[in-house]
């Protein structure tokens, strides 16, 4: 398992809630509105702010992809137990997202340190996305399916990735002593609450 250094996209996240009486593109340093487009880099998976200029003329390129928002819930998931196990990620809590420096499937899953990245096969990848069509379309780099296994819980969405990195940072955050204490897994039933309601990554991180 690799431990991620991910390089401050917590507090790029927050900067995406935050309302700023003057924040700038991060590109170009133009004075941009309180709502505005992200790009996530491919390589480094850091998130940044954009103008609607640099958003369209980076957006779409080999270094920088376009976040665009996404929660969907997935009600007819076709996944068993068994199945799952045969993935050997060790928590039943984690996302998975095609990514282009890979060139294949990433998992990922969040704990007290951070986010950790679990192997994930091609092999494995195809399977999942041959009984489940829904995965066809995932965008590389910017969107995931997140699973949520925990406590009997079965649940999968197809979000935008940077809900699945708000929810490794509230983990993160929340943590404490050896089993993360009952505050953080009253504040992780919250987020996916909030996402069968529909909610945006402000309602996710704010509420």
């Amino acid at each position: 398992m690799e431990r991620i250094q991910l390089g401050g996209w917590a507090s790029r996240l927050r900067r995406f809630v935050t309302l700023a009486k003057e924040e700038r593109c991060d590109f170009c340093s133009k004075v941009i509105a309180a709502r505005h487009a992200h790009l996530i880099e491919r390589a480094t998976r850091k998130f940044f702010c954009a103008c609607p200029q640099c958003a369209i003329l980076l957006g779409a390129g080999d270094r920088y992809a376009a976040l665009r928002a996404r929660t969907d819930v997935l009600r007819d998931f076709d996944l068993n137990d068994a199945e799952w196990q045969g993935f050997r990620i060790p928590i039943d809590l984690a996302f998975v997202f095609r990514s282009t420096p890979a060139r294949g499937p990433v998992a990922i899953y969040p704990g007290p340190a951070g986010a950790t990245e679990s192997q994930f096969s091609d092999e494995c990848w195809s399977r999942l996305a041959a009984a489940n069509p829904a995965l066809a379309d995932l965008d590389p780099d910017v969107e995931a399916l997140l699973v949520n296994r925990m406590n009997g819980a079965r649940e999968y969405y197809l979000v935008s990735i940077d809900h699945c990195y708000a929810l490794v940072g509230l983990i993160r955050k929340q943590w404490r002593g050896l089993s993360g204490g009952a505050e953080v897994w009253e504040a992780v039933r919250d987020y996916f609450q909030k996402l069968r309601d529909g909610g945006g990554i402000e309602d996710v991180l704010h509420g």
